[in-house]
């Protein structure tokens, strides 16, 4: 065995203003990842500066490497922090992210992508990554579900490009998908990174331990979501096996009526060894390669990259309907706008008509935006993601 890397991940929920207890849950936080227990930490939704250097300053004498990865309006939100030495960093940005009209979700404000940090640990170089996928708001009606399933493509086909020598690659972060969802089948297939859990029953998010929990959600399903990963992948000279798997922190904050977040971290300890002169020595449980075992994954990888296509042409499919639906909208204000123009207001009422004018002349810009640039940048974010998932599938079946 080479080295044993302990690695945690949270998100924190620190949107200022908006997230309860967020001082002292930030420091509360800080001291928990004080203590010298984890080596590597992903964190995300740190959108405050001071946030970020309150973390820094409770971590330093462990955690001396930091990292924040800058985009978008409010920055992405993702931090990395190490007991090794951060070699190389880089971001990359997703093209579809959300929408900016959608204030109250605040995903595209977010400049959201995936985060890699080159970490170096006894002279070996070690691909950490840091993501946080577009949020799910509405299970009966996700209209995000293609931004994420392009956004998980998208991840997967960054770290496969950008390994290298890398002797294991981690992704860890609030992946805001579940196992048995598409974004997270399409991830894992066509990266082939493993989950360090080994638990069936367990969530992440919306579980009944945590405070911030609703009543209501409690009562519907305890067990919350487990939407919060930490996946793995060795080099191909190297094995990797995890020894441990567990929510480390407390239900509460000690002293405390709540939780560190409406999260809860998600720690894991992975071993690393260098292979054995076997020629085909399996890499501890990751990986079988018997035809039955190969032939399973490839299915699995197809079926998985076909779903994926599928959400992809319906909503092109729906984007040219919205284009359609927002410019016809454009020419109906535009009429009104003259009409109300025409009309001398009675009196009294100038004011009542000049808002109204105010109203109408937004709507139109909103509404010729969103059916051109606005549509245009979406489908071609859609589209380049789909026919990056097709050449994987087309290579797949031409190996099979």
């Amino acid at each position: 065995m080479i080295f044993v890397l302990n690695i945690l991940t949270l998100n924190v929920w620190g949107i200022p203003y908006i997230s309860r207890d967020r001082e002292e849950r930030i420091k509360a936080i800080g001291d928990e990842l004080s203590k010298g227990i984890f080596d590597v930490v992903s964190l995300q939704e740190v959108w405050s500066q001071s946030d970020y250097e309150t973390l820094k300053k409770r971590t330093s004498n462990v955690l001396p490497y930091t990292h924040y990865f800058h985009s978008g309006v409010a920055g992405s939100g993702l931090c990395l922090l190490s007991k090794y030495p951060i070699i190389s960093a880089f971001f990359h940005a997703w093209s579809v992210n959300g929408y900016v009209h959608r204030i109250q979700h605040g995903d595209w404000f977010g400049g959201k992508g995936v985060g890699l940090c080159r970490i170096l640990v006894k002279n070996q170089p070690i691909n950490v990554y840091v993501a946080h996928l577009h949020a799910e708001y509405d299970t009966q009606n996700d209209e995000y579900k293609a931004h994420r399933v392009i956004q998980a493509f998208d991840t997967a086909q960054f770290i496969e490009s950008t390994r290298s020598d890398s002797i294991l690659q981690i992704l860890a972060g609030d992946l805001n998908t579940e196992p048995e969802d598409i974004s997270y089948k399409v991830l894992t297939k066509t990266s082939k990174l493993k989950d360090t859990c080994n638990l069936e029953l367990i969530g992440t998010n919306e579980c009944e331990r945590n405070s911030y929990t609703p009543l209501e959600v409690v009562k519907s399903n305890s067990i919350g979501k487990r939407i919060d990963h930490i996946l793995f992948r060795p080099g191909e000279k190297h094995t990797a096996d995890v020894i441990q798997y567990e929510l480390p922190f407390h239900d509460r904050i000690p002293g405390k009526t709540f939780s560190y977040s409406d999260h809860e971290a998600v720690y894991a300890k992975i071993s690393i060894s260098a292979k054995k002169n076997l020629p085909h020595e399996l890499e501890g449980e990751q990986y079988c390669y018997t035809a039955e075992c190969l032939s399973s994954e490839t299915l699995e990888t197809i079926a998985a990259l076909n779903e994926s296509i599928a959400i992809c042409d319906d909503i092109l499919h729906k984007l040219h309907n919205h284009r359609i639906v927002y410019l016809t909208s454009a020419l109906i204000f535009s009429i009104l706008l003259f009409i109300v123009i025409d009309i001398s207001p009675p009196y009294g009422f100038k004011l009542v008509y000049l808002i109204i004018k105010v109203i109408l002349s937004g709507m139109i810009i909103f509404c010729i935006f969103m059916g051109t640039l606005w549509n245009i940048m979406e489908k071609n974010g859609i589209l380049s993601g789909k026919l990056s998932m097709e050449i994987a599938l087309r290579y797949i079946e031409r190996q099979n």
